[in-house]
């Protein structure tokens, strides 16, 4: 049997653009990326703090140490600039392996810088 568990987060990041016309997705600085283990590409579901809101999309690298967290496409309609969200990355693993996973959390300052 697998299971979904926690692989990673980007814990209280802050959200700096949302582009509404643009194809949906969330860019993020490519330096928390890397300290998350995320992946161009890969599902991540957003939380966002300050209005409750919980959606699926995929990540687009941004510019490194740029401190970009940009929602994209219809996303941008779940967020406001300077919003605080949590973006995080789940794995499938077999059960009897999820007790030995232990994910990667990131805590960003509040320019998105680690």
């Amino acid at each position: 049997m697998y299971i979904e568990i926690l692989k990673s987060k980007i814990h209280r990041a802050k959200v700096t653009q949302a582009e509404l016309n643009y194809v949906g997705s969330i860019t993020v600085d490519e330096d928390l990326m890397d300290a998350a283990d995320i992946v161009a590409g890969e599902k991540v579901q957003i939380v966002n703090n300050n209005n409750g809101e919980r959606f699926e999309t995929y990540v687009i690298t941004g510019e490194r140490g740029s401190g970009t967290i940009c929602l994209n496409g219809a996303a941008a309609r779940r967020v406001q600039v300077g919003d605080i969200i949590i973006i995080i990355s789940y794995c499938s693993v077999k059960k009897k392996k999820a007790k030995s996973i232990k994910p990667i959390l990131v805590f960003p300052d509040e320019n998105n810088k680690l």
